[in-house]
């Protein structure tokens, strides 16, 4: 796993700054605001089921929307009385004074399906300060990346691109990008434009898995589509990173495709766009109830939970501020630290067995194990 000089704490978004020795070391943070009114600048067709939104920030939030390529953002959208969290990666370069992202229809009645029929331009959204650890950090030292990706998993991936190649003359980027057809492909003008920018630099493989099309790999992203990446067309490149980013399915082929290609598991990244169902996957729902403490912006609340509901669920039934996004185990905002008694976790895609040692859960995605259990939210 990758330790960044600069990491957005997933609790209450503050700028956490960290030396590397071995271990990370808090040395200072500086305390941001949940959520920021920001202006739709641009709203552009990607496909038929997908837009970019881009939005303008205000001189006094540059500082406070400075990200990482790779990160995401949260916007929050009260629709039909209910209010929605949705997490959404920047797709655009972190040298623009704006930002982009993709959304792709998804729901119907939710902010996916609103972005596409309502929102316009000059509408103001509740946004998050960005955040994620699905992140690229240029540097001096010359860089060969490479990513794989599927439908919406592209948006993290064209900023981290956009950053791998306008950050240093050296570097390459390959890019194995799946979809059903060109029609259906996001952000396609886009990188073809790289490829013409960046002629020698920028490799992009695109696979679609209905139409057979010029210029075009034929299915979907298999086994043999790493190979013919990795093992063929860039056989002798050693790659420094790679990132993946897309369904569950397709994350873990590459990922175990790699590995048997003996890359090192420390230089495989993924981010999940989407994630499967977590209701009934634990063996045996904990019966009973737990004294719960949150810990949270130094305060303290205390109740009683049933065992067998979400820690997250039963903390903002309570109406505690606690943070959270995607509440699917996809993100990273609803981390939070034991400090008494013990959780389970559902599902994990996010933490490392290193931090789960030192006692950090998804709160989304964790049951209560004992009588008593004290999360912090601000000691991550």
């Amino acid at each position: 796993m990758f330790f960044y000089a600069f990491r957005f704490k997933s609790s209450r978004h503050c700028l956490i700054l960290y030396s590397i020795n071995n271990s990370l070391q808090k040395t200072k943070h500086l305390c941001m605001a949940d959520f920021h009114s920001l202006p739709v600048k641009h709203i552009k067709a990607l496909t038929p089921n997908s837009v970019a939104i881009t939005f303008s920030i205000p001189k006094e939030l540059i500082q406070t929307f400075d990200f990482i390529p790779g990160q995401y953002i949260t916007i929050k959208k009260e629709i039909k009385g209910k209010e929605l969290r949705r997490a959404y990666s920047i797709s655009s370069s972190p040298k623009s004074d704006c930002f982009t992202i993709g959304v792709k229809k998804v729901d119907k009645g939710g902010f996916s399906d609103y972005a596409h029929s309502k929102l316009a331009v000059g509408d103001m959204l509740e946004v998050m300060p960005p955040e994620g650890r699905f992140t690229f950090k240029p540097s001096n030292t010359p860089k060969k990346i490479i990513a794989f990706a599927a439908g919406s998993g592209i948006t993290p991936i064209m900023s981290i691109s956009r950053a791998v190649l306008e950050s240093n003359p050296k570097n390459q980027m390959v890019l194995v990008y799946g979809n059903k057809s060109f029609k259906d492909t996001m952000f396609y003008t886009d990188l073809v434009k790289l490829e013409l920018d960046y002629a020698n630099r920028f490799f992009v493989y695109f696979t679609n898995s209905q139409t057979q099309e010029d210029n075009s790999l034929f299915g979907r992203i298999d086994t043999s589509t790493v190979n013919y990446a990795i093992k063929n067309k860039h056989k002798d490149t050693d790659f420094d990173a790679y990132y993946l980013c897309g369904p569950e399915e397709m994350i873990h082929l590459v990922k175990d495709t790699l590995k048997d290609n003996d890359v090192p598991e420390d230089k495989i990244h993924f981010e999940l766009f989407t994630t499967t169902e977590i209701l009934d996957e634990l063996p045996e729902k904990p019966d009973g109830k737990t004294n719960l403490t949150v810990i949270v912006d130094d305060e303290e609340f205390s109740f009683s939970m049933n065992k067998n509901t979400l820690v997250l669920d039963a903390v903002l039934k309570e109406n505690i501020d606690a943070p959270y996004s995607c509440q699917g185990g996809v993100c990273s905002s609803c981390i939070a630290r034991i400090k008494e008694g013990k959780a389970e976790m559902v599902k994990n895609q996010i933490l490392t067995d290193g931090e789960i040692a030192e006692g950090l859960i998804l709160t989304c995605q964790a049951h209560p194990l004992t009588p008593t259990l004290t999360v912090d939210y601000d000691d991550v």
